[in-house]
């Protein structure tokens, strides 16, 4: 992970088992934005996954961005993250030129790059891992479900200004899971088959320990010692080896969106910005106003994930806000969410592209387009050849 807020040793704290949980937040300009996407570093002509994370890497160093482009865990993976940015127009200029500079880089080095949950058709047995402390530690613990990890993300950090808000905030969120992961759905194959789901990345993912829905806790105190109990017996090293769809991320002073599938088109990647940003700005106001913020079971959550996996933007998903008898169409739950947050879009300056997610709605998420293109052909290459040319698609001057 790169970073994108500025981390110290310093801030303030909470008792965690007998020790403090430093954290950050209330230090950064509140409903800043930062963002993180995984790439695929692919073959031109065969539009295979390659093994070339080292030479991106050195092929940056001592530039612009050298500290926004990293590794992870397979050596066919590069991730990017933005600096922090005020509005969502910031991080579409941010990703713009990241995109633009990757590309250029690998374009020297004959790759190319993509941006999508899963690679359609590349095996994860011919992946090699990362040549990092961190990853060979992370296979030796999980072995099989990690090396299974040939999956692509997107999150996305919101700065928040007090702790105890910010696990209010993370609660709420929950109820917008499934929305987010059916906007953002782009991994509608995996080993070369189509899967009949919107997010197969999901599916692997979930094989993970302490993924999916977070659980509901009473207080930061009550954050703080679990994740204190957790490192003491060694469990886990910090709290970056919890990997919930939404979590604190106390060093950064933010909440961290996890859910979303990487996206290829750049405006798609700024519109969930814009829309996450709206709604953390939208239940912290609800918060500093003293109304109690919605909370539900996480099974109930996590079934309407599931629902926006399998379907993506046409999900069948229960309305538990208003606790409807029947389901509804997923798609009218972010319609009316978008009428709560665009006030607050307005107000941050993200109104404009906070529009993107009506455009998604119109035409469709990622997964629908990959299926568009296979089922045009039944050429699978050809999906990858797509992915890669929408991905690109942001090029900017970079001189």
């Amino acid at each position: 992970m790169k970073q994108i807020y500025p981390a110290s040793i310093t801030g303030k704290g909470f008792a965690q088992g007998g020790s403090v949980l430093e954290h950050k937040f209330g230090e950064s300009p509140p409903f800043t934005l930062g963002v993180e996407e995984e790439y695929m570093l692919l073959d031109p002509e065969s539009f295979d996954l390659v093994q070339h994370v080292d030479t991106v890497l050195t092929a940056v160093q001592g530039g612009e961005f050298t500290e926004r482009i990293g590794p992870e865990l397979m050596q066919s993976v590069v991730e990017i993250s933005t600096p922090v940015c005020r509005t969502a127009g910031d991080v579409d200029s941010e990703l713009r030129r990241l995109r633009s500079y990757v590309t250029e880089i690998a374009g020297s080095k004959d790759l190319r790059v993509g941006s999508a949950g899963t690679h359609p058709f590349s095996l994860f047995e011919r992946q090699r891992i990362t040549a990092r402390d961190r990853y060979h530690n992370l296979v030796d613990q999980l072995q099989y479900i990690a090396r299974r990890e040939l999956i692509f993300g997107l999150h996305i950090h919101v700065a928040v200004d007090d702790p105890e808000k910010a696990i209010k905030v993370t609660s709420a969120l929950l109820l917008h899971l499934a929305e987010l992961l059916a906007l953002s759905a782009n991994s509608p194959f995996w080993r070369g088959e189509t899967t009949g789901l919107a997010s197969s990345r999901q599916m692997v993912f979930a094989a993970f320990p302490r993924s999916g829905p977070p659980p509901r806790f009473r207080d930061y105190a009550d954050y703080a010692e679990v994740v204190g109990q957790l490192e003491k017996t060694g469990c886990i090293a910090d709290y970056t080896h919890i990997w919930w769809d939404i979590r604190l991320h106390p060093r950064f002073g933010t909440i961290e969106v996890r859910v979303m599938d990487a996206i290829s088109r750049v405006e798609d990647t700024t519109a969930l910005a814009a829309y996450v940003q709206g709604l953390v700005k939208h239940y912290s106001d609800a918060y500093d106003a003293g109304r109690e913020l919605p909370s539900y079971h996480r099974i109930l959550t996590t079934e309407n994930k599931w629902l926006a996996a399998r379907y993506g933007l046409e999900a069948p998903v229960m309305d538990l806000l208003t606790g409807r008898r029947n389901r509804v169409p997923v798609a009218q739950l972010v319609r009316r969410a978008l009428r709560e947050i665009e006030p607050h879009a307005r107000e941050l300056g993200s109104e404009r592209e906070l529009e993107g997610i009506r455009d998604i709605l119109a035409r469709g998420n990622g997964a629908d387009r990959q299926l568009r293109v296979f089922n045009a052909n039944r050429d699978i290459v050809e999906v990858v050849s797509q992915i890669a040319d929408a991905t690109e698609a942001a090029l900017v001057a970079t001189a």
